[in-house]
């Protein structure tokens, strides 16, 4: 884990002990810090327990406790530690620690200010509405594959805390969420990168303007030396003005998308394009990049494709929860049987529209079914299925080879399902099942 005599003697309260919870509350402690945890589960309240007792046994103390932070007087702390699902704009705590005069940050501000530690090392950090998943990935493989010491973090894989300190050279690549950052007050990345700003998780910003400024803080923490990468069309907008080194993303003429199985669609395009931009600044050749994003292997649940049958492909993107996440999917593909539908986001399917010819048939499931029925119904033929099973069957008995059944519900899934891991697991299930 790593750890740091910046921490030692402070003490720190921690509310939420799930994953990045319970990591920072180890790697707090074993810093020689005191923390006071808290989560409204009991299972997880005991885990943590359970887990930092275990550690004791290699530490000269432990200091830990558990104590019900919504009551508690958090004059007591020195920084409140909340993970990036509690609502800033809305949840108690957090207008109880602004009142008490005690900060508010995350793991990934624990991180920066453990950095003058670590062995030297460079951070890239990702962040946008869409792709930061698939391009942080794709970085780490890209400087894994070339030798380089690197582990990825933050909103993807281990918790960063809960991760061995890199030698001497190495580079932490962080997929960044608006709400990571607007927990994060010192992260000097040495290459940031904006992917896109669409409308999402409005609930949480006081309008859009507000979200774009959250993910644009991204480079108000690098110093002008380092590196910016921004999606023009986020520059060209007013969205960002980065103060670090500016460069557009922008795909190189030596690229071939083609000989990239893992990789397709325009939205892909984009993704490495800002990967070879990173990677080039960090210094790897043309052929090492090259050679990398050839093998690289993709993610689950991100245009997966998960096997041919007949002729006839099925590609699993569950994670694209809102119609920007599918339009590039519906591109990707000349002919398709398309599953989309759950708890929307959006009254409108807008973004996916330019690509409407590409779809032979729909077939919408969840609470949005009957609004996107209605919506497609001027466009193509579709069927409103209510279920993922029914949608499947019959997307299924439509198809002709050379056809591609693609789940990419451009919805969120908690209507139906724990999260899009989920909906996409089931997807699998069902179509290994055929």
């Amino acid at each position: 884990m790593i750890i740091a005599k910046a921490f030692a003697g402070k003490h720190y309260a921690v509310y939420g002990l799930a994953r990045s919870g319970l990591a920072t509350v180890k790697a707090l402690i074993a810093s020689g810090a005191t923390v006071t945890g808290w989560d409204s589960s009991d299972d997880a309240r005991e885990q943590a327990f359970d887990e930092v007792m275990e550690m004791s046994v290699n530490l000269d103390s432990t200091e830990f406790r558990v104590e019900d932070l919504d009551r508690a007087d958090l004059s007591q702390f020195d920084s409140l530690v909340v993970t990036p699902g509690v609502p800033l704009n809305r949840h108690p705590i957090a207008q109880r620690a602004r009142d008490a005069g005690v900060e508010i940050i995350g793991d990934i501000e624990l991180f920066a200010r453990a950095r003058p530690e670590l062995p030297p090392h460079r951070v890239v950090g990702i962040t946008g509405t869409n792709g930061k998943s698939t391009t942080t990935a794709l970085i780490h493989h890209i400087l894994k594959t070339a030798g380089v010491p690197t582990e990825m973090g933050g909103n993807i894989g281990l918790p960063i805390l809960a991760q061995d300190p890199l030698p001497e050279g190495g580079v932490y690549v962080l997929e960044l969420s608006s709400y990571q950052i607007d927990l994060t007050q010192s992260l000097d990345c040495d290459v940031a990168v904006l992917l896109n700003i669409t409308p999402d998780h409005l609930d949480r910003y006081d309008g859009f303007e507000a979200y774009a400024a959250s993910k644009a803080r991204i480079f108000e923490m690098q110093s002008p030396e380092q590196f910016a990468f921004v999606n023009w069309g986020c520059f060209m907008a007013g969205q960002v003005n980065p103060a670090a080194n500016f460069n557009g993303i922008v795909l190189p003429e030596w690229v071939n998308q083609a000989e990239w199985p893992a990789l397709q669609g325009p939205h892909n395009a984009q993704n490495a394009a800002a990967a070879v931009s990173v990677c080039s600044v960090l210094g790897l050749t043309d052929q090492q990049i090259a050679e990398a994003l050839r093998s690289y292997p993709g993610l689950p649940h991100r245009m997966e494709r998960i096997r041919e049958r007949d002729g006839v492909l099925f590609v699993n993107d569950s994670k694209a929860t809102n119609p920007t996440a599918t339009a590039p999917a519906l591109a990707a593909f000349p002919a398709i049987r398309w599953i989309l539908g759950g708890q929307a986001k959006t009254d409108n399917l807008d973004e996916c529209a330019p690509h409407f010819a590409h779809v032979r048939s729909a077939y919408t499931i969840g609470e949005a079914g009957e609004l996107f029925a209605k919506l497609l119904a001027p466009h193509m033929p579709v069927t409103n299925c209510e279920t993922l099973e029914n949608a499947l069957d019959h997307a299924a008995r439509d198809s002709q080879a050379g056809d591609t059944v693609l789940l990419s519900p451009a919805c969120a899934s908690f209507d139906q399902f724990k999260d899009f891991e989920q909906r996409g697991d089931r997807f699998k299930d069902l179509v290994g099942a055929l």
